[in-house]
């Protein structure tokens, strides 16, 4: 076997040569032990540090080496300088691969997560494919760089304070940071550093994960949340939040002034306990098991609200319904608009006195009412005195004024009708 076949040979086995001059420059070199030159090279680097005489030659071998979590058996004969003697040969067998159970094994070149060791003076020495990522370069192009090369100089004296600390304490930290990506915007990493031994030196290592877009969304999200925060608090209408089970889980300062509680009190509530006793409110519990239940996403409805005095206002309420990320739905919106003004409950009024209040609104005298309707005279004259006093009037304009002021009677409409199909104080 001649010397080119058994440079093939050693081409696909687990081992490294080369051939130096008398420097020790190496002039050639090959073998199986590395994926590329680079990295081959480093690895003579290391040897020329790690086992150098004072004259700076290579210790005689055969003696073991580590790099990067490998074991080699090195021979690297001192030629010394006697007459001849121009260079040397070395070579280098990997015994225990990195599987070994040293600091960083095999996996963690291909790890997701970003990992790194650096000397105390803030130099590379391994990186995994993730964290060369991260700056936007390779492993054997970040391998052997000082922190400055690729950090923005405030970064530089952040991480090597970070490493120090590290070092000093000789346990993991758990750190979140910013780093500068390659195309020079800002990341952010979670992860932990911790001190490990490489060779003979003591060295920190890290592992980080990239959550860079994760803190984008989670910042995008904040903003939503405070945008529509905002919206809720300085719009003036009434907002609340409600659970599937009809309880308030948020609600804006609008809602409280309404209802004259403080806002803290409101959370927890059950709406039931904000509404009034009225036709409307079986409507609205309909309206809630539509929602509840996916058959609905939004709808339109009338309720009366009732505050802690116990007065009541009435107000148009827009619901829609909020999903999670399974699509079920995880609460429902309620907006209040169309407020109505504040005033004392009022005995509850028939359908007779719903319509005679419509007729009077449309200018009818009391025989006309009483032909519309079917009704005796006298029958007439005593449902509008029982009005009278139902809402506090003493003479037919104002008993006309309360019924458009209390919602009685819709006030777009002509010729005059009930504001609702059922309204707070009785059905049509």
């Amino acid at each position: 076997m001649d010397e080119v076949d058994f440079k093939t040979l050693l081409a696909s086995l687990p081992v490294s040569w080369w051939e130096a001059d008398s420097g020790l420059s190496v002039v050639d070199s090959g073998g199986g032990a590395f994926d590329d030159e680079r990295t081959a090279r480093r690895f003579l680097e290391t040897l020329r540090t790690d086992h150098g005489s004072p004259s700076g030659a290579p210790d005689a071998g055969p003696y073991q080496a580590r790099f990067e979590g490998r074991t080699f058996d090195v021979n690297w004969p001192d030629l010394g300088d006697g007459p001849g003697r121009r260079g040397s040969r070395g070579v280098a067998i990997e015994v225990s691969g990195r599987s070994d159970g040293g600091p960083y094994a095999s996996f963690a070149d291909l790890a997701p997560a970003a990992a790194f060791v650096r000397d105390a003076t803030g130099h590379y020495l391994w990186a995994n494919y993730a964290y060369a990522h991260l700056y936007g370069t390779t492993r054997d192009a970040l391998v052997g760089r000082h922190l400055s090369d690729v950090d923005a100089p405030g970064d530089v004296v952040r991480f090597l304070a970070l490493d120090q600390e590290v070092l000093t304490r000789g346990r993991p930290v758990r750190h979140a940071l910013t780093y500068r990506r390659a195309d020079g915007c800002s990341g952010h990493a979670a992860g932990y550093r911790f001190p490990v031994r490489w060779g003979a030196a003591r060295c920190v290592a890290g592992i980080y994960v990239d959550v860079t877009d994760y803190t984008r969304v989670l910042e995008q999200r904040r903003r939503a949340e405070a945008d529509l925060h905002a919206l809720r608090d300085r719009s003036g209408l009434l907002c609340v939040r409600l659970t599937p089970d009809g309880r308030v889980s948020e609600a804006g300062a609008a809602v409280a002034d309404a209802l004259r509680v403080r806002l803290s009190d409101l959370i927890g509530l059950s709406a039931d306990t904000l509404l009034a006793e009225t036709p409307e409110r079986a409507d609205l519990y309909r309206i809630w098991d539509d929602l509840i239940s996916g058959r609905r996403r939004s709808a339109h409805t009338y309720a009366v609200l009732v505050d802690r005095d116990g007065w009541q206002r009435r107000a148009r309420i827009h619901l829609s319904t909020v999903c999670g990320a399974t699509h079920d739905v995880s609460g429902v919106w309620a907006v209040g608009s169309h407020l109505g003004l504040r005033h004392r409950a009022q005995p509850s009024l028939t359908a007779a006195h719903v319509r005679i209040l419509a007729l009077l609104a449309a200018g009818r005298s009391n025989a006309d009412i009483a032909g519309t309707l079917h009704l005796s005279r006298q029958t007439v004259d005593y449902h509008i005195s029982r009005l009278r006093v139902l809402l506090g009037a003493a003479t037919r304009p104002a008993l006309v004024a309360r019924a458009y002021v209390l919602g009685i009677l819709s006030a777009q409409a002509w010729p005059p009708r009930p504001a609702t199909a059922a309204h707070p104080y009785g059905p049509v």
